[in-house]
């Protein structure tokens, strides 16, 4: 990426604004990606600066520098932090092979942190006009993609090509996307919900009686 290595200037006079405080090196790290997290998910990726990230946290601008070296690598290790946690809070993979545990955490993963699924799409956009962002970001929507297909392969068998788990994962990142700016939780779990009857129907040969999706229920 091309990026310089602090971003914008900051206004004259600016002042943190939070306290400092002193971090051990794990805890600094995590806390500097998730305030990172949260300064793009509020401001976009054009706020994105050591001073805002250091602000967020409560720490000092030189912890970040230390920590991360560049302005690139803030981004590439906070958006790899951000799919990390996803994966691990929406139960994309359960390892169940039962579609009633498929994509179980979706609404809670939304409303218990919404700024990481925000930070998520703002690079998405930003990645239009930054086309130095689009390898890390196929990178990181691959490991979705991937557990969604070993997932859908337990569930479904023989039926879960790589085109049907694309499908299913776009049909589970516009729900978030939608949840993210409408609200509605429980507008997602109802269409999470349709979606496992389908990918029962597709486990059990394409069968559309009415009781085909009571196993989800089991």
């Amino acid at each position: 990426m091309t990026t310089s290595a602090e971003g914008p200037l900051e206004p004259e006079g600016s002042e943190d604004r939070k306290p400092r405080r002193r971090m051990n090196y794990g805890e600094g790290r995590e806390a500097l990606l998730n305030a990172a997290v949260r300064v793009v998910a509020r401001g976009g990726l054009r706020k994105l600066t050591y001073r805002a990230v250091a602000q967020e946290a409560g720490t000092t601008h030189g912890l970040v520098v230390h920590h991360f070296g560049s302005r690139d690598a803030l981004i590439e290790e906070a958006l790899a932090h951000a799919t990390r946690t996803s994966l691990n809070t929406s139960a994309l993979e359960p390892g169940t092979g039962k579609a009633a545990d498929f994509a179980a955490g979706v609404s809670e993963m939304v409303t218990a942190d919404p700024d990481k699924q925000a930070f998520q799409y703002e690079l998405l956009l930003e990645a239009r006009r930054r086309p130095e962002l689009l390898p890390h970001l196929r990178m990181l929507y691959d490991e979705y993609f991937d557990a969604t297909h070993r997932e859908l392969s337990r569930i479904v068998s023989d039926g879960a090509g790589r085109p049907l788990a694309r499908l299913v994962f776009a049909a589970l990142d516009g729900l978030v996307l939608h949840q993210l700016v409408f609200g509605g939780p429980g507008t997602t779990d109802a269409a999470i919900e349709e979606l496992r009857t389908l990918l029962q129907r597709l486990a059990t040969g394409g069968s559309t009686d009415a009781g085909a999706g009571d196993e989800l229920l089991e």
